[in-house]
């Protein structure tokens, strides 16, 4: 089977936009998360969220289409242009058959959601001539794809993974089966999500998922592991990636980042959003994953958790790695990068992808940061408030989802 790079990496974060501002501040606990700034959530019992900041969508698109689109669009645009010009890439100057050969399979978990939101509102409050003749196609999560596809000329399949938090755990792995394969030589990949909206946090909030102690002091409400965690901080944002098949890449001199060496899915056919406590099936998809790359639990030298800070989740995710590697889970070292950026739901699997990566790059493990008290269930080495420098060999990005869902990849250096 055929070796598959990463060769490309763009990132529009809570906690930095760019990928060097944003692996500068994720390597140095920097939190993103603020009081919500794009709505009034004077309401709400939680007023937080990592939101982007600082980004203008009209570097994109101009008012007129921006009527037309939802947010995260114009966050997958942006973050797709740094992976490409990252990748040595321009779509622009492809001709036919190579604007034919690069497909997109992104992961998002319900990214038109704010754009149907206003639609409607304008539905309920009885304007129903102020509708946009786009607000079906528009609020369809395919579309996400599509968009992207258009925007830069992309001809190749083009498709979205919309799994709930696996979603981009999803495409990402697709992607890398496509290529392995043989069915094709590369792909844009990832994941966007654009979630903090009245509506949705509204739900989460009817849920009892989201964290209400932490509205004067934000960056402390996320905080996986840590007996004082509340829920997930609900949080935006946009982590593309390029793929490529190694031969491929080095016949261009791209750089590479790392490789995706194995991807597992697993459901544990439960609940609709509660996690089954033994943990075995989140087990297995770390062991399919591992299976899947031909490597021995030796090698896995960091584990970049699911960690949304919810009570269930930190708890069972930690059992679960310690059912797939035994006794050595205590010596695996382990964040949660949502404690600086909050959840991004269906994003999260591209995000934890991306970190995973750099951090076998060059050679850092990221904090978890927030972990002042260890919930005594939460006992392994989750890298607390400061990350270290050592070298790895290969590490899993894992990813845990509403439905019962479980998808981890492993990503290994590049040698």
């Amino acid at each position: 089977m055929r070796r598959v790079a990463i060769t490309g990496l763009g990132a529009l974060s809570p906690n930095g936009n760019g990928v060097k501002n944003f692996w500068q501040n994720t390597r140095h606990g920097v939190s993103g998360i603020e009081r919500i700034s794009s709505f009034d959530a004077t309401g709400l019992s939680c007023q937080i969220a990592g939101e982007v900041k600082n980004f203008d969508p009209r570097n994109y698109f101009d008012d007129k289409e921006l009527k037309k689109l939802p947010r995260a669009v114009p966050l997958a645009v942006a973050a797709t242009n740094e992976a490409f010009s990252d990748a040595g890439i321009d779509p622009k100057q492809f001709s036919e058959s190579e604007s034919e050969s690069l497909g997109v399979i992104i992961g998002s978990g319900g990214a038109g959601f704010d754009y149907s939101e206003k639609q409607f509102e304008l539905f309920f409050s009885d304007k129903k001539r102020q509708i946009s003749p786009y607000a079906i196609s528009n609020s369809l999560v395919g579309m996400l794809s599509s968009e992207l596809s258009m925007y830069f000329g992309l001809k190749g399949r083009s498709h979205v993974i919309a799994n709930g938090c696996a979603s981009s755990t999803d495409a990402i792995g697709y992607a890398f089966n496509t290529i392995r394969f043989g069915q094709e030589d590369w792909f844009l990949t990832g994941g966007v999500e654009a979630c903090v909206t009245p509506a949705m946090m509204t739900g989460f909030e009817r849920m009892k998922a989201n964290p209400v102690n932490f509205n004067d002091a934000p960056f402390r409400g996320s905080r996986p592991f840590d007996r004082d965690r509340e829920g997930f901080v609900l949080a935006e944002g946009s982590w593309m990636i390029i793929l490529e098949e190694l031969e491929h890449a080095k016949r261009r001199g791209a750089k590479i980042y790392g490789e995706i060496a194995g991807y597992g899915s697993t459901c544990d056919a439960y609940h609709r959003v509660a996690i089954q406590p033994d943990g075995k099936q989140p087990s297995r998809a770390l062991l399919l994953a591992l299976k899947d790359a031909r490597m021995p639990k030796d090698d896995v030298g960091y584990i970049n958790f699911h960690g949304t800070s919810t009570r269930l989740n930190d708890k069972i995710e930690t059992l679960s790695v310690k059912l797939a590697f035994n006794s050595r889970a205590m010596k695996i070292p382990a964040s949660s990068t949502k404690s600086m950026v909050g959840h991004p739901q269906g994003a999260s699997g591209a995000l934890g992808t991306m970190v995973s990566a750099l951090s076998l790059k060059d050679g850092f493990l990221t904090p978890t940061i927030n972990l002042e008290n260890p919930d005594p269930e939460c006992d392994m080495d989750y890298i607390p408030n400061k990350g270290r420098e050592t070298s790895i060999k290969a590490a899993i990005s894992n990813c845990i989802s509403f439905g019962s869902k479980n998808s981890a990849l492993v990503i290994k250096k590049f040698e």
